[in-house]
């Protein structure tokens, strides 16, 4: 059972969303207000939170940042009505893990929710299930046979999911991890959109989503800081390799 906090103001949506989470079997602790979701994070810990954009006393936006300065691992799921592409893309680039319209299809949120957890390295210390991600061929890129990638500077260290560029730690999300770590294994290879969202969000693929684009754009910037060199190409048409 996981613990999922629920931040939206409409009750009937808080109230329908706390339902779908409990016949999923996860315990749904509801607030209906920016600052209550707030003040709840400061006083407790949760494995995932669904959350609203539109909220009275601070915005989903706001919180989402106040909450990625101290815990990147927090899987977060928006749900708005807000559907233009600017704004998932401006949500994703403030440190959402995903993105979904309303109204949305109650299979649709359990599927996405049962797959965020799925991916959570925070569930997956504290069952003790905690593997490296998925790669579709096994062995890959440089290893030092203690569980560390290496490609030009930088380290990926699997046993800690910590990347560091140059010797600098960098302070990356889950799903950044995800899709270095699967770039980094097979350096050469080109990954579609289409499969690094398969491999990281392990769900299908929902057409026009661009969740991998600003990942893979967030993770360049995170990159870019510490050195100029290029370590992700885009391949044009297809998709994304390590150069």
């Amino acid at each position: 059972m996981a613990k999922i906090l629920i931040i939206e103001d409409d009750t009937d949506i808080n109230n329908l969303l706390a339902r779908i989470m409990g016949r999923q079997g996860h315990e749904a602790v509801q607030a209906f207000s920016g600052t209550e979701g707030k003040l709840r994070l400061e006083l407790e810990q949760y494995d995932l939170m669904l959350l609203d954009l539109m909220l009275p006393g601070m915005m989903g936006e706001e919180l989402i940042r106040e909450i990625r300065r101290t815990d990147p691992d927090l899987p977060i799921i928006v749900l708005s009505a807000k559907s233009a592409l600017e704004d998932r893309v401006s949500v994703l680039e403030f440190g959402a893990d995903d993105y979904l319209v309303k109204p949305f299809a109650v299979e649709e949120v359990a599927a996405r929710v049962a797959g965020a957890l799925r991916r959570s390295t925070r569930r997956q210390e504290l069952t003790g299930q905690a593997q490296p991600a998925e790669s579709e061929t096994p062995g890959g890129g440089e290893e030092n046979g203690r569980g560390l990638l290496l490609f030009k500077d930088m380290s990926l260290d699997t046993d800690r999911r910590e990347v560091r560029v140059n010797g600098q730690l960098l302070n990356l999300t889950a799903h950044e991890y995800d899709i270095l770590h699967i770039l980094m294994q097979e350096p050469g290879k080109v990954y579609s959109r289409e499969r690094l969202y398969e491999l990281v969000w392990q769900g299908g693929y929902y057409g026009e989503d661009n969740t991998v684009n600003v990942h893979v754009s967030n993770l360049r910037k995170k990159i870019a800081a510490v050195d100029s060199a290029e370590y992700i190409a885009t391949v044009w048409g297809i998709g994304f390799r390590m150069v």
